[in-house]
């Protein structure tokens, strides 16, 4: 069995649980409304800006073992780069208001998210990285594009306010074979990291979500915090 496949097995329940959270479903049946979609993309927007420097400080803490994996950090760097404004256009399109969004604290689990890898990588192993790599990514590949044809179609959004999504679905197809590769190189300890950090920030991630539909359908994602963690 390959390192990739080990990691597939060994965060399958955590991915489950994230790709089974309601809003995620509804958004794939197109049945999430404007609001729901303008929080997601405010959340996105403050997890997203920080990936390239996350990914600056994981290449610079790297151990000479893994000196290798700098040139595919190079090659992520590039592609992220700029991503965030991707999302603050997407707002403006869909009738959102990007500069308030950009303003705005996070929710508390996408804090938590951001906080988290950033003490795994500056703290521990920066091989942490690539276990959000995993999460964000292959989210992505499963369900971004049919995601923004759905929401798309039921919100009648022009073209040009799915960017984020419809971007991320067709160029992550590519980059989640990159990280495949990279995977299967790691050593067990190193490949261990990332399976830790991986089913830690698919637990995150679901509960972003779930913090958004608490949020927009109560007004509170802070209440729910603890019941979408347990």
């Amino acid at each position: 069995m390959t390192a990739y496949q080990q990691l597939q097995d060994a965060t399958q329940e955590a991915r489950t649980w994230l790709l089974t959270t309601p809003i995620v479903n509804r958004a794939l049946a197109g049945n999430v409304s404007l609001e729901e979609y303008l929080a997601f993309l405010g959340q996105a927007y403050h997890h997203v800006r920080f990936t390239v420097p996350l990914m600056m400080a994981c290449g610079a803490r790297l151990p000479d073992r893994l000196d290798w994996l700098r040139t595919a950090l190079v090659e992520y760097i590039e592609e992220e780069h700029g991503h965030e404004k991707w999302i603050l256009d997407d707002i403006r399109a869909a009738g959102g208001d990007a500069d308030t969004a950009a303003a705005a604290l996070p929710d508390p689990a996408t804090r938590l998210m951001v906080a988290w890898i950033r003490d795994a990588v500056e703290h521990g192993n920066p091989v942490a990285f690539f276990g959000m790599v995993q999460v964000l990514e292959g989210t992505s590949t499963a369900l971004a594009t049919q995601a923004a044809e759905r929401l798309q179609a039921s919100l009648s959004l022009p073209n040009n306010a799915v960017r984020y999504l419809t971007s991320h679905g067709s160029l992550d197809i590519g980059h989640l074979a990159f990280f495949e590769e990279q995977i299967n190189q790691l050593g067990a300890d190193d490949l261990a990291v990332v399976i830790d950090s991986a089913n830690m920030f698919y637990r995150l991630y679901g509960a972003m979500f779930r913090g958004i539909e608490a949020r927009c359908q109560s007004g509170s994602a802070v209440e729910e915090l603890s019941d979408a963690l347990a």
